[in-house]
């Protein structure tokens, strides 16, 4: 398996013109796209519609130089944006691709992705355990894909699943069913921690027997080390892109993880590049950041108020939301260390660490 990754600027939700062009060139094989994760400018909450924007957009880029129908491609190719491009942080987009005619050979060991779904779920499953054991059972499809048997070898799950709409909302009222929550915005944070959990439970890092449907969202001493998740109202079904480093890959990029203690955590971005085989001594220098391929972290307001000790506003602004706060605050904390603010910060981390840390993954190239 080879995967390659390449991230590209977009001056608009609807730009896919790098996109385009890298295809015209042939450096990037549309039919071994198989997922995209990126950053829009939208306000991130349930009413963004640039995710959806730019899903469409790409999606028929790709439907143009494949023959295939754009619905196909969105079935095809996991599509995963998160809105919110607050302070620093750049619109962007990262391209992933994999290609299993390459055969490796005896120094295999580099980057290996999986991309699987979920069926599609009914708004009354939104945030709740059947939301959690579908992701559950996805992400062991990944692992079983990847041929992968030590959970530790996996550095990142991505997933983008659906949240609660008005008119899922009226649906699930029209049949007598009930929903965990009626405010659109407020169901973020049970789509969120319902498929973090999916993601711990699948990876063995919580037995999902054991789990409630009250610990959803709210027990937060249950949670991944290693999810990623978001929701946004243009899905109806999950999407999964697990990726780990595998024996089976083509050596050139890895993978590696890490936890961010608060906000402001600089030592946690260095040891995330250093776990991923970034070598530097104090700040990585111009070469080492050219080797940075992409980065991808979640951010939170600390539920305490404080940043060690020192009172914060993020929790108590009535102007602006908490999540566009962190996002801004952590963008430019990582963007400081990597020379690039072309990052995919997503806020809320409920199920996705322990409460005021946030995970980071970091993609290097290596010898």
């Amino acid at each position: 398996m080879k995967v390659t990754v390449h991230r590209l600027g977009m001056a608009s939700p609807s730009d896919v013109s790098e996109l385009g062009q890298l295809i015209a060139t042939g450096e990037v094989d549309p039919d071994r796209i198989v997922a995209i994760i990126g950053k829009t400018e939208g306000n991130g909450g349930a009413n963004d519609f640039t995710r959806a924007l730019a899903s469409l957009s790409v999606a028929e880029v790709i439907a143009t130089a494949t023959g295939e129908p754009p619905d196909a491609v969105s079935q095809r190719v996991a599509l995963v944006w998160s809105g919110g491009c607050e302070g620093v942080l750049s619109p962007h987009m990262t391209v992933v691709t994999r290609d299993d005619r390459v055969e490796v050979d005896d120094r295999g060991g580099g980057l290996a992705v999986s991309v699987q779904r979920t069926r599609g779920f009914r708004p009354e499953e939104i945030g709740t355990l059947a939301e959690v054991e579908e992701v559950a059972a996805a992400t062991h499809r990944a692992l079983a894909d990847l041929a992968i048997s030590d959970p530790m070898d996996v550095h990142y799950v991505q997933v983008k699943g659906p949240l609660l709409t008005p008119a899922g909302i009226k649906d699930a009222a029209a049949r007598g069913a009930r929903v965990v929550t009626s405010d659109p915005n407020g169901s973020k944070a049970y789509a969120r921690g319902a498929t973090a959990l999916g993601v711990a439970a699948g990876l063995g890092e919580v037995e999902v027997s054991t789990l409630t449907q009250a610990a959803i969202a709210h027990d937060l001493t249950l949670f991944s080390r290693v999810a990623s998740t978001s929701a946004g109202g243009e899905l109806v079904a999950c999407e999964i892109v697990l990726f780990a480093n595998s024996p089976a890959a083509v050596p050139g990029l890895r993978i590696g993880h890490g936890t961010l203690s608060d906000a402001i955590d600089l030592r946690g971005v260095l040891g995330c590049l250093r776990s991923a085989g970034l070598e530097f001594e104090c700040l990585p220098g111009a070469d080492e950041q050219g080797r940075i391929a992409a980065v991808f972290a979640k951010a939170e307001a600390s539920p305490t108020g404080e940043i060690r000790g020192r009172r914060t506003t993020m929790l108590s602004d009535a102007d602006i939301n908490y999540e566009r706060h962190a996002r801004a605050a952590v963008g430019a904390l990582i963007a400081s260390a990597t020379g690039d603010s072309a990052i995919f910060v997503s806020g809320g981390t409920e199920h996705q660490c322990a409460p005021g840390e946030a995970p980071i993954a970091a993609i290097v190239r290596v010898a």
